[in-house]
């Protein structure tokens, strides 16, 4: 049971997820522990999957091999197809289903910043262009709507900055963390993928940079609980006085 979020930015990528991994037997659920579920290659490459984890770890392999052989060659399309292909393969190898992982991967080209949806089902690559955000894992059906709010009240005229693509991820995942009926839980971990330094690179968030952006969240709802207060007491100041009896 996975929540994994990502947003394209104007000036990087920013994907995060939270940290549960869950044990089955079979078709059943045994137990969750905590586990880092953000792979950086090369700190350059992030990646979070959702599905079983070894598929994930050959995935992984598959990426870093590519990279550390100079072989990110191409347009963005050419190497995400490349990589569908090679991954495809390797799974179909054991007799791996496809239905069992999907990703999301940050990645520079050319000093360019692309992210990646590789479908959870068929493993078909999607680069995130038009629209430039997505989840995947069982937190999808909360954690779908909520970009979707954030675009129509934050993104009207285009994709966010890190900052503010840091703010919705974290926002997103604390909704998935609190409301899922259960296989999700904290802490989230966010990475992003950004120009440092002169140079493109992927790191991890630390807490101290997510409690900044979560004392941001609870303003944010403090203003809406406020706002309803407002209109609530505008409303009774112009009702008439109640007629005497």
């Amino acid at each position: 049971m996975t929540a994994v979020v990502g947003i394209l930015c104007s000036n990087g990528a920013v994907i995060g997820t939270d940290s549960s991994t869950t044990f089955t037997q079979g078709q059943f659920r045994t137990i969750e522990q905590p586990s880092e579920k953000i792979v950086i290659i090369d700190s350059r490459i992030i990646i979070a999957g959702t599905g079983c984890i070894g598929l994930g770890q050959r995935f992984c392999h598959i990426v870093e091999q590519l990279w550390s052989s100079q072989n990110f060659k191409g347009s963005a399309i050419d190497i995400v197809t490349r990589l569908s292909e090679m991954t495809v393969k390797n799974f179909q190898s054991t007799c791996a289903p496809q239905m069992g992982y999907g990703a999301l991967m940050a990645f520079p080209l050319k000093n360019q910043i692309h992210l990646c949806e590789f479908e959870l089902g068929h493993f078909q690559p999607e680069l995130k262009e038009r629209v430039w955000y997505c989840s995947m894992g069982s937190g999808q059906a909360i954690t779908d709507p909520f970009l979707g709010f954030m675009r129509q009240i934050f993104w009207q005229t285009g994709r966010p900055d890190v900052y503010d693509g840091i703010f919705a991820v974290l926002w997103a995942l604390e909704q998935a963390i609190e409301l899922n009926p259960g296989g999700i839980n904290g802490p989230a971990r966010i990475a992003v993928l950004e120009k440092r330094n002169g140079s493109l690179s992927a790191r991890i968030l630390d807490d101290l940079e997510l409690d900044e952006h979560r004392q941001n969240i609870n303003e944010a709802q403090d203003q809406l609980r406020n706002f309803r207060k407002n209109q609530q007491s505008e409303t009774s100041e112009t009702l008439p006085p109640p007629p005497k009896i």
